[in-house]
């Protein structure tokens, strides 16, 4: 029997093992694939809208001896030791009404230690997570119109079992009026009251998994006609009433995605499905998948400026193309027992590289954005590739360990350090090995086969099915058979060029012209930023003039441009966005481009040698080719 085909016992016990090292090195006791003692009582109060404050109360069955408490620390869908936990605070721990002490542990942050005493049965705990009041300390997740609750932020929970065996029943108060989507299910055995809703009972595995969205202006929309066997909904809540509502036609585009999923993969691993969508200039952004929801935050304009919002457009369907693969179909060495084992990330460009691969198609397939669009994005993808200097000594594979070198730090030099590349190059892999598929085959198979075989199987199973990359080698031979190791791993470990193949096997070439598309201008302006990466080599913030990149080695760099220091004339005179394209423009006739830079108190004028002109990314069609592009972005 192979690995990934081990019972969910077997698999918690096998992980056990392998990280058995890690945890001995935390002084944590290897995790058990037996039931905790019995269900922890878990009570949330998210009312205090004024301070952003969440104020948690636990009681947990206990026995006498030491108890070590663990506060969640490497979150799914993070691949990396994300959690803080210096946003924990007023930590109060209790037997039978008398205090005890506890003590944090020496080597980790997130290890908590109470020495139970004898007779005591069950353990109270109190304390509250302050979450962000303002971006500038975190992701804000409380406003006055709405709120996210991530279960991980305000749960200890104990140590020494899997998270699969540790029973919760959780309880969460919300604020008068206030309505929610989650993929919990109310408890019928316990029925709302005073403002508090309580959930079944679930693990702690399962509970980490459902976070919660709640709002003062919220709407549910089922996007299955009545009767669906596993429902899927769109819960979606506003700044204000008018963020929420969409005409016929866009959520008709949503209820495609859930048949266009159905005709990839050919079965669903959830009871239901719960797509969670926040529309607001307060609540921070997010777009983190679950197994039966997804988090998803974007600006208000969603659905009011719906030809300009086309950025945020393929969030959704990358999201729920998690519900398969990333949540059902795991990497082995990412699936461990408990919240504080460490991951391994090594397989991130199949987990998130083909999920980014099906994001994009299916928001062709489903209308969420035009062939045109979806041709632009590609365009930029491709781009972006192609100037990316690191792949001079950092391969790709490498970056999937980008979440635990820094979980997405900002970079000074991001074109050479690289950073999650995994997502939007190991997607041009997969169009690469799509339209490999389809020329060998003359277009009886392609990559969809690849995704029914592979996340398709085992329908209505929701436990995870694990992978190696063994596994997709051999499924990959199932549809077309090839040297697919050697394709992969060429790809993955090469420091040679952008991996463009796909695009001219899909019958279409990267060019750059001196006009941006209508997506490029709509990504300016949704930043509010002049992007001038591909000629002269930097981009600059709008409003205070501040160079947000400079691109290494570009003619920016070579001039001793950095960033972070603010643009504050163009061949002297003021800038503006518009100026500076006029500029590089004019520059074509050797006439020279000059910036007054600011930097601290000083400043100081750069001479940029360039001649080419504006540049911006355009796919072009090769002449005599087939369009295969056109055909894989085609709805089932």
């Amino acid at each position: 029997m192979t690995f990934n085909r081990l019972s969910r016992r077997a698999l918690v016990f096998a992980s056990s093992l392998c990280m058995a090292f890690a945890a001995a090195s935390q002084g944590l006791a290897a995790a058990k694939d037996e039931p905790y003692l019995g269900p922890i009582s878990l009570q949330v109060d998210a009312t205090d809208l004024d301070r952003k404050i969440f104020r948690v109360r636990e009681t947990l069955p206990v026995q006498a001896g030491r108890l070590t408490l663990l506060y969640p620390r490497w979150i799914p869908g993070h691949h990396g030791p994300t959690a803080d936990a210096g946003k924990l605070a007023g930590l109060k721990v209790s037997a039978g009404g008398t205090p005890l002490a506890w003590t944090r542990d020496a080597v980790e942050p997130h290890v908590f230690h109470v020495d139970v005493p004898q007779g005591a049965s069950a353990l109270q705990l109190e304390f509250e997570h302050l979450s962000p009041v303002t971006s500038d300390t975190g992701r804000v997740t409380m406003t006055r119109e709405m709120l996210g609750v991530q279960w991980h932020t305000v749960l200890l929970y104990p140590a020494g079992h899997a998270a699969s065996r540790i029973e919760v029943a959780p309880s969460l108060k919300l604020p008068a009026g206030w309505q929610h989507g989650t993929a919990l299910r109310p408890d019928p055995a316990r029925p709302a009251a005073e403002g508090w809703t309580h959930y079944r009972n679930v693990s702690v595995e399962t509970l980490v998994d459902s976070p919660v969205f709640a709002g003062r202006h919220f709407r549910r929309v089922e996007l299955e006609g009545p009767g669906s066997r596993r429902p899927v909904v769109l819960n979606m809540m506003g700044d204000d009433p008018s963020h929420i509502t969409a005409t016929v036609e866009q959520l008709n585009a949503h209820r495609q995605l859930v048949l266009q999923g159905d005709r990839l993969f050919g079965a669903r691993h959830f009871a239901h499905y719960d797509f969670l969508l926040a529309m607001s200039d307060s609540f921070g952004g997010i777009g983190l998948e679950h197994h039966q929801s997804s988090e998803n935050a974007v600006k208000p304009g969603y659905f009011k400026d719906w030809g300009k919002a086309i950025l945020s457009r393929d969030l959704l369907p990358h999201e729920y193309v998690h519900s398969w693969n990333g949540k059902f179909r795991r990497p082995a060495e990412l699936t461990t027992a408990h919240y504080n084992e460490p991951m391994r990330d090594s397989l991130l460009w199949v987990y998130e590289g083909q999920t980014q691969y099906w994001g994009n198609v299916l928001t062709v397939r489903t209308g969420l954005a035009t062939l045109e669009q979806a041709r632009d994005g590609w365009a930029t993808i491709a781009a972006w590739a192609e100037r990316r200097a690191g792949r001079q000594w950092r391969n790709l594979q490498d970056t999937t360990q980008e979440a635990i070198i820094g979980w997405r730090a900002q970079k000074d030099w991001a074109d050479w350090q690289r950073g999650a590349d995994y997502y939007d190059e190991a997607a041009l892999i997969w169009l690469d090995a799509d339209t490999l598929i389809r020329e060998r085959s003359g277009g009886r198979k392609s990559l969809d086969d690849f995704a029914r075989a592979f996340f398709g199987v085992e329908d209505g199973r929701v436990a995870p099915l694990t992978y190696t990359f063994d596994d997709v080698v051999k499924t990959l031979n199932g549809v077309l058979a090839h040297d697919w190791a050697r394709f992969l791993r060429e790809r993955l470990d090469s420091h040679d060029k952008a991996p463009l193949d796909g695009l001219a096997r899909g019958g279409w070439k990267l060019v750059y012209t001196e006009t941006p598309s209508e997506s490029f201008k709509a990504e300016e302006a949704d930043a509010k930023r002049t992007h001038l990466n591909h000629s002269i080599g930097l981009s600059v913030d709008n409003g205070s003039g501040k160079l947000t990149t400079v691109n290494w080695d570009s003619p920016a760099w070579r001039a001793g441009v950095a960033p972070g220091a603010t643009l504050v004339a163009v061949n002297l005179r003021a800038f503006k966005p518009e100026l500076l394209k006029d500029a590089v423009t004019a520059a074509k006739d050797g006439r020279g481009l000059e910036l007054l830079l600011k930097e601290g108190d000083d400043y100081r004028i750069v001479r940029i040698d360039y001649r080419g002109g504006l540049r911006y990314p355009k796919l072009e069609r090769l002449p005599g080719t087939e369009d295969r592009l056109s055909k894989l972005l085609a709805p089932r």
